[in-house]
């Protein structure tokens, strides 16, 4: 599954819910027990019943690998129910895998190809090579752990590291690694007083895979607006925004543009709304653009140079100096000709396709 589908099913849902699987037979209801696959039994009950509130599901390996063979089975039951009932559900193989490459990466032909798995959890540890094969995988995503919740993690994550946190290091570090826009992270909700330090390298990467100079992020509205203000003084600007909170910024630039999912809010506040929404999709649709600009600008300068050429050849005003002159056959001919040129570099839009 892609960023932009599981971005589309958390607009659909309006939900960020993901629930975990984390069997134990010694807690679920005894009746279970009596089937040829318990485990499975559980988790299928309670997909049938949440599937249509939550966006992910997140098995934790552990504890299917502590009942065997059986354990893993259920885990592949479990999985090939999600793809085949639910496929619009993003899974998460909760396993915090991570080892030298060639280890990585039957780690990943495990989870991604056998299994069926969206995605999974890591450990970056072990530096790029542990994880780069996990990122190879297209349309699968490697969750990297950054900041977890737990009480240890202020044991290594939050120690100085070259005058920054180790978690902020392991953010930048990150990005640099091959294919790491198949990359996402683990921050846990109990430390929601880092968010603002974690967001920012995040920002940034996203704004480099857009192409862009400078980005910024966690800016109140007035602040936007500042932005945009200071932004126009250089040059024409286009603001893009989905929320409440961008309104104000989308009216004061030069032109706004939200998404077809967006806050009704954000949509009058825009100029153009694009019916596919991810922003991560704008890359796409600023190299259409300056392919339409180029195709344009070679249309103009082929009826120009054309023109220049034919029409004083067409009225005559050669001949009595040069003695040349188009005969009305040769004249439409060459009409054509420029017409099909036109048409031709104009059609290279659907030859040629867009990175």
């Amino acid at each position: 599954m892609n960023t932009e589908k599981l971005v589309s099913e958390i607009k659909r849902k309006q939900s960020f819910l993901c629930i975990g699987l984390d069997v134990d037979l010694s807690k679920i209801p005894e009746h279970l027990l009596e089937l040829s696959s318990p485990i499975f039994e559980f988790n299928k009950a309670i997909i049938d019943a949440t599937h249509h509130l939550c966006v992910a599901y997140k098995p934790n390996i552990a504890f299917y690998e502590a009942y065997g063979l059986e354990g893993w089975k259920a885990l592949k039951l479990t999985i090939d129910y999600l793809n085949t009932n639910y496929p619009e559900i993003f899974t998460i193989a909760d396993a915090k895998r991570g080892d030298i490459g060639n280890t990585s990466s039957m780690y990943a032909k495990a989870f991604f190809e056998d299994l069926g798995f969206d995605s999974i959890t890591t450990a970056p540890y072990m530096g790029k090579d542990s994880i780069e094969p996990f990122l190879a995988f297209e349309d699968k995503h490697t969750i990297l752990l950054a900041l977890t919740s737990n009480s240890g993690a202020f044991d290594f994550q939050t120690l100085e590291s070259n005058s920054k946190p180790f978690y902020q290091s392991v953010l930048e570090t990150s990005k640099t690694w091959n294919n790491s826009k198949n990359l996402m992270y683990v921050v846990g909700a109990t430390k929601a007083e880092f968010f603002k330090s974690i967001r920012g390298p995040v920002v940034d990467a996203v704004g480099k895979t857009l192409g862009l100079q400078e980005s910024f992020g966690e800016m109140m509205p007035i602040e936007k607006v500042e932005k945009v203000q200071a932004f126009r003084n250089k040059g024409t600007v286009l603001m893009i925004g989905d929320g409440i909170n961008d309104t104000a910024a989308l009216s004061a630039a030069d032109v706004g543009l939200s998404f077809a999912a967006a806050t009704a809010a954000a949509q009058q506040s825009a100029d153009i709304v694009l019916m596919r929404d991810g922003v991560l999709g704008l890359k796409g649709y600023f190299a259409l653009a300056a392919q339409f600009r180029q195709t344009l600008r070679g249309n103009l300068i082929w009826a120009f140079g054309y023109n220049v050429v034919a029409i004083p050849l067409a009225a005559g005003l050669l001949y009595p100096t040069f003695g040349i002159k188009l005969t009305p056959m040769i004249a439409s001919i060459a009409m054509s000709i420029s017409s099909i040129g036109v048409v031709i570099n104009s059609l290279r839009m659907h030859i040629k396709p867009l990175k």
